[in-house]
């Protein structure tokens, strides 16, 4: 399945960093927002810099490998809508496939109830108690895609 629109997503709302940082959750991050490795290793604020490069190479990695395998386990039917696979796929970058496994974002996504599926991704827009304008606009592009 092609994820380059999820990449567009990322990297829009992720951002670039070659030097690791700490994300607003206080995780060290790298690149478009990565916090392991493709060996698996914990980003860690002594790490050096990534390329652009090694950055674009670590996002489809973790696209391709995690987040899309995660997202057609979770939701089988997102197979037949590459759009929406691809919103799911951002979905999973930005929070993890345990939140999409718990939510009622999937249970929606499973019944095919798309206008559900839309709402329920407005609901993940709080980071540190708040409703962050970031997030609003990174759920409305993944909801467009739905």
């Amino acid at each position: 399945m092609n994820l380059d629109v999820a990449t567009a997503v990322c990297r829009e709302f992720e951002g670039w960093q070659s030097k690791p940082y700490l994300c607003a959750a206080g995780v060290p991050t790298i690149a478009y927002g990565a916090t392991r490795y493709k060996d698996g290793r914990a980003v860690t604020l002594q790490d050096s810099p990534v390329t652009r490069e090694e950055g674009e190479e670590l996002l489809r990695w973790h696209l391709e490998r995690q987040c899309l395998p995660a997202v057609l386990r979770l939701c089988p039917s997102l197979i037949a809508y590459p759009a929406a696979a691809n919103a799911a796929c951002d979905f999973v970058y930005n929070l993890g496939p345990g939140r999409l496994q718990s939510s009622t974002l999937r249970r929606r996504i499973n019944q095919g109830d798309w206008a559900g599926a839309k709402e329920q991704l407005m609901r993940w827009t709080r980071g540190g108690g708040r409703v962050l304008p970031g997030l609003v606009r990174r759920r409305q592009a993944e909801a467009a895609l739905l």
